[in-house]
């Protein structure tokens, strides 16, 4: 009976160091395209910021206009809502919450906030990263603010 606890209570600690070593690399991972996209947006670089995105019709962005499908959809209505650098500005998001879905998902909960000369603006927003090919890459957002 000892030999089967002691064997259980190995496996268990195996499983959770793989998990809690994989969560850690995924995490880190996804910090990095985000850390990425603050740097593309406060260059207005918008293309830029839109690569960590899913570039396909299927992307799902979610915000005060509504519902938007495609990549090119959502940069396009970047583009419309942020046109200069003074719209723009420097981007900062402060992370929540970074919680796997399933092994090939997770979401990520958080805030973003834009330092302008026009005015800043912030708000939350919690986005859905799915490994595709590889990559980290956001397939849902929902924004507001």
């Amino acid at each position: 009976m000892k030999s089967i606890y002691l064997t259980l209570c190995l496996l268990f600690s195996m499983v959770y160091f793989v998990y809690g070593q994989s969560y850690s690399e995924d995490k880190k991972a996804i910090l990095t395209v985000m850390k990425a996209q603050e740097k593309a947006w406060s260059a207005h670089d918008l293309e830029g910021f839109m690569e960590g995105y899913w570039k396909s019709d299927s992307l799902t962005f979610y915000g005060a206009s509504g519902l938007t499908k495609g990549w090119q959809a959502t940069l396009n209505n970047y583009k419309r809502g942020y046109p200069s650098p003074a719209d723009s500005g420097t981007l900062r998001f402060t992370i929540n919450d970074v919680s796997p879905i399933d092994a090939t998902s997770y979401w990520v909960m958080g805030a973003y906030h834009l330092e302008r000369t026009k005015g800043n603006a912030e708000g939350v927003f919690m986005i859905i990263f799915k490994k595709i090919d590889g990559e980290w890459k956001i397939v849902a957002d929902m924004s507001c603010g």
